[in-house]
């Protein structure tokens, strides 16, 4: 397990890469261990994440039949964990004949601590869909309005950690938003997940 230094100087090394900083490399441990290591980010996500998954439950589920919310719970952690780990295997498959192949380590890296940032960033319009039920419209758009901001930081930490140029780090940011969007909407068919709109 990562120390908790460890963890706040590779939240930084991403956080700088979000703002357009190639330099936010240097706080990434880019060794072999530290790929692996960079999956830790789901355990730093999970609180945040475990708030939406919550909320979005109490939504679909009986909210008098608490094993059936559980189990929508644990849906939408797959689904989630689908989502995040699944389109880097995509990558990784890909990367070599997309010229990218010495640049996968530092985009996974990056992405993983990237994303428990950007799950942290989305915590808000969470919070307010689960403890303010009424306040749907207002929560939507706080949701939309933290999802472009993520867009935006998510394109930018892919150009930095890809360092290949804005053609290349844009194709690869549309490919991998790409593909998270059929992994989402796949596995939540198969989970029988019908999130309301």
């Amino acid at each position: 397990m990562l120390s908790a230094d460890e963890i706040q100087t590779s939240l930084a090394g991403a956080w700088r890469l979000m703002m357009g900083k190639p330099d936010g490399l240097r706080l990434l441990d880019l060794s072999a261990e530290g790929f692996w290591n960079s999956f830790q980010a789901l355990l730093v996500a999970v609180p945040a994440l475990v708030v939406g998954w919550v909320g979005v439950a109490n939504e679909i589920g009986d909210p008098l039949i608490v094993s059936g919310r559980f189990s929508m719970v644990v849906r939408l952690a797959l689904v989630d964990l689908g989502s995040w780990v699944l389109p880097l295997v995509a990558l990784a498959l890909v990367a070599p004949y997309a010229g990218i192949g010495n640049r996968f380590v530092h985009y996974v890296v990056a992405s993983n601590w990237a994303s428990a940032i950007i799950a942290w960033m989305l915590l808000p319009s969470a919070l307010m869909r689960l403890f303010m039920p009424s306040a749907g419209e207002a929560a939507t758009l706080v949701a939309l309005l933290l999802f472009l901001a993520s867009l935006v930081l998510g394109w930018r930490m892919t150009n930095a950690a890809i360092g290949k140029g804005p053609a290349v780090g844009s194709a690869v940011f549309a490919g991998m938003f790409a593909t998270s969007l059929v992994v989402l909407f796949s596995l939540q068919s198969l989970l029988g997940i019908v999130i309301p709109r």
